[in-house]
């Protein structure tokens, strides 16, 4: 620090400080009053790969197939489910269900109907007369319920084949006003180069806008879902059952987030408060960093709700890590002030301040910027809420430097006078310990490293992209036991759709009338994972379902079920009919071939498609049915039963055909990215069909994409940033030779923290990418501080042992109580119901423990060794 500015920072710091302290309660009590204004998103559109073609044909697509949000609940009565004494309980909960503001409508096993329980003739279908349904006393329900379970499109869908489980579904209103400002939107963003000054400003407004209305829109489907768990809790006599649903996902991650957020934030705050005071053993260099760490944090808090800037799942540990780096700081301060106190109890406080602001500006300053660094690395994500967490944690550092060189030293100065520090001499550190490990087994440690870069390249090469979804919850929270649920009774969880486009070489058949079909209004079809309207689903409006659709609004659970509100799924002239290829004995084949083939895959749940349209004309017709009958059905089938057998998996205008499967979440042989590829190529190797023919989207495309680009952004990248650490400890230490052995020890911890998260079988996902930075962060501040000090106390008697010994004494000691203190404290994260928060609370202790390890052992080792810094005695 030079004279200028540290003659500057005294005339304006350490003079004022009780100046410098009124203003830093003004601003922290001026961030304190905005934390009402922090909101959380948890959003499915806050978790996109922005950016990603794969996310222009999802939407493309989903306006064709139109939704609305839905809540799905499970119904698991002890009575046979068919009885009485199930399904009288089952009717009134939907009644009640029904009443609730936001809900358009309620889908139970009451309301679709049955085709093959009563002998039915194509004619009968075809006549638009109703369909019989459970409200029919006159069914037989043991039939019923053997149709339930057998049926090709019920079965694993509506109802377990084992006949002891349904489902029923909560449709939620259309919020046309956030679909009117997603269009909006995006019709700018997708025009964002070319805008003129009027229409950037209107992109400013609507996207302020969207984030009111999506945060609006969050809040009351978190009260609907509390309404809707309430009414089921007054049903559990009755039935076990398990609320899901995007909208009760998105309700408990707030709430998992929130938790996180105050309870272990506040948790890990009081352990640091015990253990700073069991280190310290006095009251003021216990409150004094503790005081600097909430300041910071409430500073940057109030700093996010002001500018709207939302925490996300990602982000939800940014309190835990910039209290992790602001308690680093204020201890290194803290340590420093208590040596230059023990060497002179009676100096001068003012001068020691300065003198601790000199000595440690510095490093400090270096610290900081390189930790900056490593989060910087997450920007180049194209995931939002990644990006996000790395601006967060950039900007964190810069206002925890700040804070720790203003409100620290003024609060030293302020504080009573007390005894005078006495930690030299007789009560040696037990970082001394670790001094003499590292002089008397030298090669041991050189060893045992180079194990563990063995383990590094081991764990590494098994380090995966893949995740499931359902790890992210521990085993007792109603998410997973309900995901669990629908993957092995019902059919599965997460959703993926496969497009097939005709061959261009289709000709009409000959010989057939050519008369319309009839009009209907466009399908609104869904899975229960599947599309977040409020998040995923395209802005245009779907139009309201006709007023005797059992399905009215939406389907039961999923785009692949068949029964879904009407549609006329053939548009074109009334006086000019063409025939589909689908709707050939050709194309019929080819939509068995492919539906086939994907359900014989172990990770296909339920799979619908013409294939299963097809299978129920079969029973109706017989199977010698060709052409001709084909291409008879597609022409006669009435508007309400044509939107509900054809619709969800056939579209006119785009001569395309749709299966729909629902991937086992739950299942171990998971690997989204070869399943996609697997399915693509042998889809593509079908007779019929060739690979631009066969494109598949969904939940599944999307967050694998998102998966893979973050092995392809972040571990990448981890590169350039250890050559950018590389060049700054270049320029502060003045010595290549320097910088590379004060990085090794870094990138050692690093990739070892990589490495065990390999071999333990953890994955790398939107949740434990960060952790890479934070372990660079953590290591570097470590190396920084160490060997910045071993500089100055080598130039005492250029002894490399005594430097060693000595810096261990001194700035060892501060490393060793920032480990101890975060150690502590983020071990309590693992009592979190959030998996990647207990991943995150292991990760960074283990990553604590190897920075540190690897400053103090391995890194004097590599000093004595290469002895960067000259010969001794010159």
């Amino acid at each position: 620090m030079s004279r200028f500015l540290l003659a500057l920072y005294e005339r304006l710091m350490v003079r004022h400080p009780i100046v410098v302290l009124v203003l830093l309660v003004l601003l922290t009590a001026g961030a304190a009053s905005q934390l009402g204004k922090l909101r959380i998103d948890a959003s499915a559109d806050s978790l996109l790969l922005q950016g990603d073609p794969s996310l222009e044909f999802f939407r493309e697509v989903s306006k064709r197939y139109a939704s609305e949000d839905f809540l799905l609940l499970t119904w698991q009565p002890q009575a046979p489910l068919f009885s009485d004494a199930s399904l009288d309980p089952l009717k009134r909960m939907a009644d009640e269900l029904r009443k609730l503001p936001g809900v358009s409508s309620v889908v139970t096993v009451w309301d679709v109907p049955l085709l093959e329980t009563r002998p039915l003739s194509l004619s009968a279908v075809t006549s638009g007369d109703p369909l019989p349904s459970l409200e029919d006393p006159s069914v037989d329900r043991e039939a019923a319920l053997a149709e339930f379970t057998s049926s090709p499109i019920y079965a694993d869908l509506l109802v377990g084949r084992d006949g002891e489980v349904t489902a029923v579904q909560v449709n939620l209103e259309r919020d046309e006003r956030y679909f009117e400002l997603l269009r909006e939107r995006q019709d700018l963003r997708s025009r964002e180069g070319s805008l003129d000054a009027a229409e950037a400003r209107r992109l400013t407004e609507v996207e302020a806008a969207f984030k009111e209305r999506s945060a609006s829109l969050l809040e009351q489907q978190s009260a609907l879902v509390a309404s809707v768990r309430s009414i089921a809790d007054r049903y559990r006599e009755h039935a076990g059952i398990f609320v899901g649903g995007v909208p009760m996902i998105a309700a408990d991650m707030v709430d998992f987030v929130r938790s996180d957020l105050v309870v272990f934030g506040t948790a890990i705050i009081v352990v640091m408060l015990f253990v700073l005071a069991a280190v310290f053993r006095r009251v003021r260099w216990t409150l004094i960093p503790l005081l600097t760490c909430s300041v910071t944090v409430t500073l940057m808090l109030g700093l996010l709700a002001a500018l709207d800037w939302r925490l996300t799942v990602i982000s939800s540990n940014f309190v835990a890590v910039l209290l992790i780096i602001t308690l680093a700081i204020a201890i290194h301060l803290v340590v420093r002030y208590r040596e230059l106190h023990a060497l002179n109890p009676e100096g001068d406080r003012r001068q020691r301040v300065c003198d601790t602001v000199r000595l440690m500006f510095v490093p400090c300053a270096y610290t900081a910027m390189t930790t900056m660094v490593a989060f910087v690395s997450l920007v180049v994500s194209d995931i939002q809420p990644v990006i996000d967490f790395g601006w967060m944690m950039t900007l964190g550092i810069a206002v925890a430097f700040l804070v720790c060189f203003t409100l620290l030293p003024a609060l030293i100065l302020l504080w009573p006078k007390g005894r005078p520090v006495r930690h030299t001499g007789a009560d040696a550190p037990l970082t001394l310990h670790f001094a003499r490990f590292a002089d008397r087994h030298g090669r041991p440690v050189l060893w045992a490293s180079a194990a563990l870069i063995l383990v590094v390249v081991a764990g590494v090469s098994q380090l995966r992209v893949e995740n499931r979804f359902i790890d992210y919850f521990k085993d007792t929270t109603e998410i997973y036991q309900g995901m669990e649920l629908l993957d092995s009774r019902l059919g599965g969880t997460i959703p993926l759709d496969i497009v097939l486009s005709a061959p261009d070489t289709t000709a009409p058949l000959p010989g057939l009338a050519q008369t319309g079909v009839g009009g209907g209004e466009p399908l609104q079809a869904d899975d229960p994972f599947a599309e977040d309207a409020a998040g995923f689903a395209d802005p245009e409006p779907a139009a309201p379902a006709a007023a005797d659709d059992p399905f009215a609004g939406d389907d039961p659970f999923a785009a692949d079920d068949p029964f879904a509100a009407g549609s006329d799924p053939f548009a074109g002239s009334s006086d000019s009919f063409e025939p589909s290829y689908w709707f050939s004995l050709e194309g019929m084949r080819t939509i068995d071939a492919a539906h086939a083939l994907v359900a014989s895959r172990e990770e296909a749940g339920k799979v619908l498609s013409l294939a299963t349209t097809f299978s129920v004309v079969r029973k109706l017709l017989g199977e010698d049915i060709g052409s001709v009958e084909l291409a008879l059905m597609q022409r006669s089938l009435p508007d309400d039963v044509a939107g509900q057998l054809v619709a969800p998996y056939f579209n006119a205008q785009q001569e395309e055909a749709r299966i729909t499967v629902r991937v086992k979440e739950t299942s171990e042989t998971l690997r989204r990215d070869e399943l996609l590829r697997e399915l693509s190529a042998a889809l593509a190797d079908l007779p019929a069909l060739s690979a631009e023919e066969v494109r598949l989207t969904g939940m599944l495309v999307l967050y694998n994409n998102v998966l893979q680009s973050l092995f392809r952004s972040q571990i990448l990248t981890l590169g350039v940033v250890f050559l950018a650490i590389l060049a700054m400890f270049w320029v502060l230490f003045r010595s290549f030779s320097l910088a590379m052995v004060a990085l090794a020890p870094n990138l050692l911890a690093a990739t070892l923290v990589l490495g065990i998260m390999g071999l333990a079988g953890i994955p790398l996902d939107i949740m434990t990418i960060t952790i890479a930075a934070i372990v660079v962060g953590i290591g570097v501040d470590d190396c920084v501080h160490y060997v910045y000090r071993f500089r100055e106390e080598f130039q005492v008697d250029r002894d490399y042992l005594a430097a060693m010994y000595r810096s261990h004494s001194s700035i060892g000691r501060a490393m060793y109580y920032t480990t101890i203190t975060i150690v502590i404290g983020f071990s309590m994260l693992t009592l979190s119901n959030f998996t990647p928060s207990i991943y995150f609370g292991l990760l960074t202790v283990l990553a604590m423990t190897a920075a540190v390890l690897g400053a103090l052992l391995l890194l004097p080792r590599l000093i004595i060794l290469f002895r960067p810094l000259g010969p001794e005695g010159a």
